[in-house]
């Protein structure tokens, strides 16, 4: 069996655009993959491209062998597009060989550990009175982790171009909100927030310090990791747990995170790190370190399929990350069969392979388009993050 066809299918589906990848053998076996940098299709694509010269005719059973190639194989190693690209590929020949022997690549990977794929939402935005009614009807239907954004007292604020968040305005709301919210749902829910990196290390450590009796599962991303240093001082000033780690794309990025404990969730993007293959291993380094993952799901059916089986295979899983807005905005044509969310969990796949289809025909119906991430800015007209 060879691989005889590489495809890569930047298509529009919802409100941004996904990266779709399929690799053809000469059995006409056809795998899926996702790349996961948003905003950066056509650079995937044109990895893809490169890629493709040396992927056609090698035998897509030989899936370590072939991560190695291609991470490797330009001596320039790593880089956020060529990862996010060789997990598009690495996903997908996961799929195929799953398909090929006619089992769930669940089984691939060392078997089920469990039966369910436990999942937390995310209600909204903490930007006034609305987030504590979201909050409210989101354990009202089962949930039981709920992860909050920050937001601002402007109740016409959005994260759209041009924006401005303020920081300390808006993780005093934030506190504020969550301690309100804390109240209203009791001490059984999980509550937590996801910072988008867009504070400082002081910023950071006085949200912590006001938030620290409302008993939070997790801080998401405070700061910005470049630099595992600031971590390691914003560690030392509170005791609030850390999930870390989304925007990684290779095991490197996570070892000092790991090896410090300077995260207590490892949020491992597969169409980010470098495939299922990439995040067996992060996920074990951090079953030494007693660290849990909780794997970071923004993405299409591919990524959640992906993100699925991965649970599925590893002890130490948290929770997955899920939207319904995913499945609102899945697109059923470029998707025929995904996984459906069955109340707050999925059930252990059952089809070989992802268990996805894709059909490249109906990608003609869904051009790409540009798409970046929304600008903000702080008061003085400094960029900061989204």
């Amino acid at each position: 069996m060879k691989i005889a066809r590489v495809s890569g299918y930047p298509v529009m589906a919802g409100v941004r655009c996904q990266f779709v990848v399929e690799i053809e053998t000469d059995t006409g076996i056809v795998g899926l993959g996702e790349g996961g940098i948003s905003g950066r299709e056509l650079a995937m694509q044109g990895m893809l491209d490169h890629f493709a010269t040396q992927l056609v005719g090698q035998d897509p059973r030989r899936i370590e062998h072939i991560w190695q190639q291609l991470y490797r194989g330009a001596y320039f190693e790593g880089g956020t597009v060529l990862a996010a690209v060789v997990s598009a590929v690495d996903i997908a020949l996961w799929d195929l060989l799953g398909k090929h022997l006619g089992v769930p690549v669940w089984q691939l990977l060392g078997g089920a550990t469990r039966d369910r794929i436990p999942c937390f939402i995310s209600p909204g935005v903490l930007s006034g009175p609305d987030a504590i009614e979201d909050a409210v009807d989101a354990v009202d239907a089962g949930w039981q982790v709920l992860r909050f954004g920050p937001g601002m007292l402007d109740p016409a604020w959005t994260a759209s171009d041009g924006a401005v968040f303020d920081p300390m305005e808006s993780l005093t709301l934030a506190a504020d909100l969550l301690r309100e919210i804390r109240d209203e749902v009791g001490p059984g829910i999980a509550l937590a927030i996801d910072f988008h990196h867009r504070l400082s290390p002081a910023e950071a450590a006085m949200f912590c310090q006001r938030v620290e009796p409302v008993g939070l599962y997790f801080v998401e991303e405070p700061i910005r990791s470049e630099n595992p240093e600031a971590y390691a001082q914003l560690r030392a000033m509170t005791n609030v747990p850390f999930a870390i780690g989304e925007e990684f794309s290779s095991k490197w990025a996570f070892a000092p995170y790991i090896e410090r404990g300077l995260t207590n969730f490892a949020r491992i993007d597969v169409c980010n790190v470098g495939g299922l293959t990439e995040s067996k291993k992060i996920a074990g380094w951090a079953e030494t370190h007693y660290i849990d993952v909780m794997p970071h799901n923004p993405l299409g059916p591919i990524s959640t399929a992906a993100c699925i089986h991965l649970a599925a295979s590893i002890n130490n899983f948290a929770s997955l990350e899920y939207s319904p807005r995913h499945d609102q905005e899945r697109f059923r044509d470029l998707f025929p069969i995904a996984h459906e969310i069955d109340g707050t969990s999925f059930p252990l796949p059952t089809e070989p392979g992802l268990g996805v289809t894709f059909d490249a025909a109906a990608a003609q119906n869904h051009p790409f388009e540009f798409w970046s991430p929304p600008r903000l800015f702080r008061d003085d007209g400094s960029y900061t993050n989204w």
